[in-house]
């Protein structure tokens, strides 16, 4: 399997796999290729990482820069992340989330950001202490990595790409 950038060609894989990927998903409101899609547009696309094999896209990653109490210091959010239903379950998520951290490291960023399953990204380095919030969400949801620096606190705030427009 091969990790790589995203090529302009991929974009309209990427779209169909998010979509397809997040479908089943009870948290999902659907809108995770049209976030992609607006991070690229604005430039906040900071990384997008692809699984390919055989030609086939198999899993898609994107990280873009969040702010931390309104200040943008160095500091990146993972999400959304999408992996081929029948592919899933197979490392394929975790190689490409491992490969754009060491990406962020390698470009000088403090840290990185989430929000999701504990269970799962402990698995590759996050956590929470809870001074990390983000809205009204669990605090043990809003996990981070420090990669060098102080632990942040306070409230995190993504990319607007990924606040959904209201309908005119």
């Amino acid at each position: 399997m091969l990790m790589r950038y995203e090529a302009p060609g991929d974009i309209g894989a990427i779209h169909d796999l998010t979509s397809i990927a997040f479908a089943p998903m009870p948290y999902s409101e659907g809108t995770e290729a049209e976030i992609i899609r607006r991070l690229r547009a604005s430039g906040d696309l900071a990384i997008s990482l692809v699984a390919e094999d055989e030609g086939e896209i198999l899993g898609h990653v994107a990280f873009s820069p969040v702010t931390i109490n309104d200040v943008q210091d160095g500091w990146f959010g993972l999400g959304p992340i999408s992996v081929k239903p029948e592919r899933q379950r197979q490392g394929i998520g975790k190689a490409l989330i491992v490969r754009g951290l060491e990406l962020l490291k390698e470009r000088g960023a403090t840290g990185c950001a989430l929000i999701g399953n504990p269970e799962i990204y402990s698995r590759v380095g996050f956590s929470s202490d809870g001074q990390l919030m983000y809205l009204d969400l669990d605090k043990r949801l809003v996990q981070r990595i420090v990669f060098h620096g102080p632990t942040p606190s306070g409230m995190l705030q993504f990319s607007p790409a990924f606040e959904t427009p209201n309908p005119t």
